[in-house]
């Protein structure tokens, strides 16, 4: 598989024209925002159905309580901001409303991780992953372009439950062909016997490039993209690890209760394996460019084939 990125789609505009299409043929979905519909593209839902689109305003709290009312009586709520606000300013009203009563609520996150940018650390997620995950009844699903975001929408909106759904900021290069349905279960991209490469949403890209990268140098990795870290592929993972014996993970998120924390917890459990992490280690992220940010913390292409590169030198 090769990666074209002169050709990039805006992840955030597929969940606004999902919404759309979905509200078209099931009235009981609803939206709502926090003054942010500009920047989510909630905006395009609010255009085509006003009369089923409510902001709420700068009051993130309020937007989950509101949803939380809305699927008490039977509507499907998408409730949407930046990751940052959407599960760190409103845990105390996810874990205790949504998740406690298991309502039918949707929150999608926009803005994770440190591709968020120039806006810097304030408003840069890397845990908000970590906080869903962690919650009883949660799901949690960080598509990797335009096609799986698409999807990722879809598909929550057909499956009972609190979901927790993380969109780029950035626009990314398609992976996946135009109507390929995401799913819970691992998607293996290529086969290979050195190591095992796993990742999800942004990273998918860079992984890809970087497989590219080894595969010119001699060394054949097994890429596995995990759209879903809540439920997660537990025998995909053990599949892939007994096939390498050696496992990277490569996320947008703290290396600390995302999805290398996944992987770590499967492996331990079911086949002690080795795994090395990349991703943000204990800190906050920085002002930047988003491609500056991710060649800083190790997490584009280049960085990705450094750490494979010396991970098989001192094997």
């Amino acid at each position: 598989m090769i990666i074209d990125r002169t050709k990039k789609r805006a992840v955030r505009e597929a969940f606004g024209k999902a919404l759309v299409d979905l509200g078209k043929v099931n009235k009981d979905i609803v939206v709502l925002d926090a003054d942010l519909s500009a920047s989510t593209q909630t905006k395009l839902f609010a255009k085509e159905f006003p009369d089923r689109f409510f902001d709420v305003g700068i009051a993130e709290q309020n937007l989950i309580d509101v949803s939380a009312g809305l699927a008490a009586i039977g509507k499907i709520p998408f409730c949407a901001t930046f990751a940052m606000f959407a599960t760190g300013r409103t845990y105390d009203q996810i874990r205790n409303t949504v998740c406690y009563s298991n309502f039918n609520v949707k929150i999608v996150g926009t803005h994770g991780g440190v591709t968020v940018g120039e806006d810097g650390a304030t408003h840069q997620a890397l845990e908000d992953i970590s906080l869903m995950a962690n919650l009883p009844n949660m799901h949690v699903i960080v598509p990797a372009d335009y096609t799986e975001t698409f999807s990722a929408i879809k598909y929550a909106s057909e499956h009972e439950g609190p979901y927790y759904i993380r969109v780029a900021r950035a626009s990314l290069p398609d992976v996946f062909d135009n109507g390929e349905e995401i799913s819970t279960k691992a998607k293996k991209i290529f086969d290979g016997n050195d190591l095992t490469i796993i990742t999800n949403g942004e990273t998918l890209a860079e992984c890809i490039e970087s497989v590219n990268d080894l595969r010119d140098k001699g060394i054949t990795a097994e890429l596995l993209h995990v759209p879903f870290v809540k439920p997660f592929d537990k025998d995909s993972v053990i599949d892939s690890a007994k096939k390498t014996g050696l496992v990277l993970t490569v996320e947008n998120h703290s290396i600390k209760g995302g999805l290398g924390s996944a992987v770590c917890e499967t492996l331990s459990e079911s086949y002690p394996t080795k795994v090395i992490r990349i991703g943000t280690n204990d800190c906050f992220g920085m002002s930047g460019t988003a491609d500056e940010l991710l060649a800083h913390f190790g997490l584009d292409s280049k960085g990705i084939t450094k750490k494979v590169l010396e991970i098989i030198n001192k094997k």
